[in-house]
């Protein structure tokens, strides 16, 4: 299994170092084009939800992002140094009494784009997995 991996500080400009992570797996591991897609906006919404909400902006904390993959799996693990959250207390963003509030379409999104999501250590760490075939 190869894995690559990247820490940077809870910055939201950082979000630019993530995304040229990105285009360099893309290259690296032969990504295509709707899969790429798919992995720049999940992995980006999830890396700025650990800066802004994990880490509450707080540069002195890190945000960590490893990248494994083994045969036609692409696993993508983010995690920040925050104290966690309940996952299963999210709300359904698509629910007719939460379209106007703010919060949870970044998870319902990313739900949506990867083929696995889970969250891990009490919220403080996602991995997002995209096959390849």
């Amino acid at each position: 299994m190869k894995s690559i991996k990247i820490s940077i500080p809870s910055l939201i400009d950082n979000i630019k170092v993530i995304e040229s992570f990105i285009d360099n797996a893309r290259d690296k591991f032969e990504i295509n084009d709707d899969i790429y897609g798919n992995i720049m906006i999940s992995v980006t919404e999830c890396v700025s939800n650990a800066i802004i909400h994990g880490n509450n902006k707080d540069k002195s904390k890190m945000v960590h992002l490893e990248l494994m993959m083994e045969d036609d799996l692409l696993k993508f693990v983010i995690s920040d140094e925050g104290d966690g959250f309940d996952a299963n207390n999210l709300n359904d963003p698509t629910a007719p009494e939460n379209i106007d509030k703010p919060g949870g379409r970044g998870i319902f999104l990313i739900k949506n784009l990867t083929d696995e999501f889970k969250f891990e250590d009490g919220g403080k760490r996602a991995t997002l997995s995209f096959y390849l075939n």
